[in-house]
C-alpha cells in the first residue's frame, strides 16, 4: 500500500522558485516516499528531526536545497511536505 503525500499551499510557491535540477530531485524524492515511506536513508544528509518529522538534502553545495516532511497519520499512511528550499531558511 502506497503512502499519500500532500503539500502545504506555500510549497507550490517554493517549488516554482527551485532550479530545474532540484525540481527533478524533489519529484524523485516524493515518488520514493510514496512507494517506500518516510524514512529515506539513501538520500544525502537524511535524518529524523524528532517525532514524525524528517529531512534530507536535495542538492549539496552553495546553496544547499533541503526538503522537510512530516508523517501526519501512520494508520492511513499520510505524509505532508512542509518545506522545500535553501538550507538557510529551513524550519528545523
Amino acid at each position: 500500500m502506497e503512502w499519500t503525500v500532500t503539500a502545504k499551499k506555500k510549497i507550490r510557491k517554493q517549488v516554482e522558485k527551485l532550479p530545474p535540477k532540484v525540481k527533478k530531485l524533489l519529484a524523485r524524492l516524493l515518488a520514493e516516499i510514496r512507494s517506500y515511506g518516510p524514512v529515506r536513508g539513501n538520500w544525502h544528509n537524511y535524518s529524523s528531526l524528532g517525532g514524525n518529522r524528517h529531512h534530507c538534502h536535495l542538492k549539496k553545495g552553495q546553496p544547499t536545497y533541503v526538503a522537510v516532511w512530516e508523517v501526519t497519520d501512520r494508520e492511513i499512511r499520510l505524509i505532508e511536505v512542509s518545506y522545500v528550499g535553501t538550507h538557510e531558511k529551513a524550519p528545523y
